[in-house]
């Protein structure tokens, strides 16, 4: 099949915002829009010629091709979804549409397919429903690893868990895969935060109440462990409920029986228990403000989450992920953050962890109107006190931060060449010309 040359044909497919390609009858592409570039970040240039199922590397590509089913049974299709992995490695849904490709004789001379980027609304419906899965937490630190590793085990078992770390280290998010992981996952999940309602409040959200248990409880309204029924009721900010409240909740969690406000009748209930806290409970037990009863009963699974400035070699990737995520939401292009941002973001400590990097980011997108966020985008306290330098000093070489990123990633693994050379995606060999090109110590 002769390419589309015409400069008229070439400028009606290139204003059209699905991506659009066609392909000859042995499945080289002849065509390739200005959307389909956008979309899956390969040019115009490097596509044409190419096999299709080497430029899009799609989830159908291997023994579902719809566009080969076009080609085989001469009939349309309309609507499939599936995902392509673009050429920076980012997994994108599409929704396709196929149709053959016929000369002036009526001769099938090759194939059309359209397709429609997906990720803005995939985003949108993942921000109304809160519905997160693993593949919504980001880290390739050991720590992550080592969570990462345990955590489809935790989310098979019916076993109640503890989520412990400081604020702004998702421990919401842990808690959603864990039962997006689950045998549960078909059933609600129900978050509460037990340290925004006072006692009487959060009694009755719990546990519910009936008509007329007190002034203003005109009909009955179902606890949170009754909407959770066969799912995973989360309770996070446990270690600031009251003493009377955590009488209750033991009382619940050991005989998995509610009694709403006003009942005379328990009510049996199938929930899951997740919790979470940024305060030390078992000093909140050995002080006597929690109880140890309710400790152990809620600490049959243990998750320690780490903060941000404990896991920088992660850094990198969540601003990825976060660009990402903000581009789709906020319909922009921003290619990323310049060398200057990125060091100062890497040498910032974050007290508020991964929250607070998230609103940095989002302020800086708010701010940005060109390709790259610079350091002007940056909220007040990251940006340099003048011109030459952060606080009087140069900023953060490439350099610098590849020896930070090493040395801190050797710092987790005890010195362990060989692991942090796995967890870095490198071979030892060019770990240890690195470390002495570097000069890191290696004895500490």
């Amino acid at each position: 099949m002769a390419r589309l040359s015409d400069g008229r044909e070439r400028t009606i497919l290139d204003s059209i915002n699905e991506g659009v390609f066609t392909v000859d009858r042995d499945w080289r592409i002849t065509t390739f829009n200005r959307a389909a570039e956008l979309i899956t970040k390969v040019s115009r240039r490097e596509a044409l010629g190419q096999q299709c199922c080497d430029v899009f590397r799609a989830s159908i590509c291997e023994n579902a091709c719809v566009l080969r089913r076009t080609m085989s049974s001469g009939r349309p299709v309309l609507n499939a979804t599936a995902h392509i992995v673009s050429r920076s490695g980012e997994r994108i849904p599409i929704r396709i549409s196929t149709a053959l490709l016929k000369d002036d004789a009526g001769q099938t001379i090759g194939g059309v397919e359209s397709f429609q980027d997906l990720s803005s609304i995939e985003q949108l419906q993942k921000e109304l429903k809160s519905k997160y899965t693993f593949e919504d937490i980001v880290g390739h630190s050991s720590a992550m690893i080592k969570l990462f590793e345990i955590l489809p085990q935790i989310a098979d078992s019916s076993s109640t868990v503890l989520i412990e770390g400081p604020s702004g280290t998702g421990k919401e998010l842990f808690a959603r895969a864990i039962h997006s992981l689950s045998p549960r996952r078909k059933k609600p999940f129900i978050a509460v935060n037990c340290a925004a309602l006072p006692d009487t409040l959060l009694e009755s959200e719990l546990f519910g109440h009936k008509a007329g248990a007190f002034t203003d409880a005109r009909r009955d309204k179902p606890g949170r462990f009754a909407l959770a029924n066969g799912g995973t009721l989360f309770l996070d900010e446990i270690g600031d409920i009251s003493p009377a409240m955590q009488v209750r909740l033991l009382r619940v969690l050991q005989e998995r029986m509610i009694e709403p406000l006003g009942s005379v009748e328990p009510l049996k209930v199938d929930v899951r228990i997740v919790a979470a806290t940024n305060r030390d409970l078992a000093k909140l037990v050995r002080e006597g403000h929690f109880r140890e009863d309710l400790y152990y009963r809620i600490r049959v699974i243990s998750l320690r989450l780490p903060s941000l400035s404990h896991r920088k070699e992660d850094i990198p990737l969540l601003v990825d992920h976060l660009m990402a995520k903000f581009n789709r939401i906020q319909g922009k292009e921003i290619e990323g953050v310049s060398q200057e941002v990125m060091a100062q973001l890497m040498e910032y400590e974050y007290p508020g962890n991964i929250r607070e990097l998230e609103n940095i980011i989002e302020q800086a997108f708010v701010l940005c109107r060109g390709r790259l966020i610079e350091l002007h985008h940056l909220p007040a306290e990251l940006r340099p006190s003048n011109p030459s330098g952060y606080g009087g000093s140069n900023p953060m070489s490439l350099r610098s931060m590849e020896k930070l990123l090493i040395s801190e990633a050797l710092r987790r693994h005890k010195g362990s060449r060989s692991k942090t050379a796995r967890q870095l995606g490198i071979n030892p060999s060019t770990l240890y010309r690195k470390m002495k090109a570097l000069k890191i110590d290696f004895h500490r």
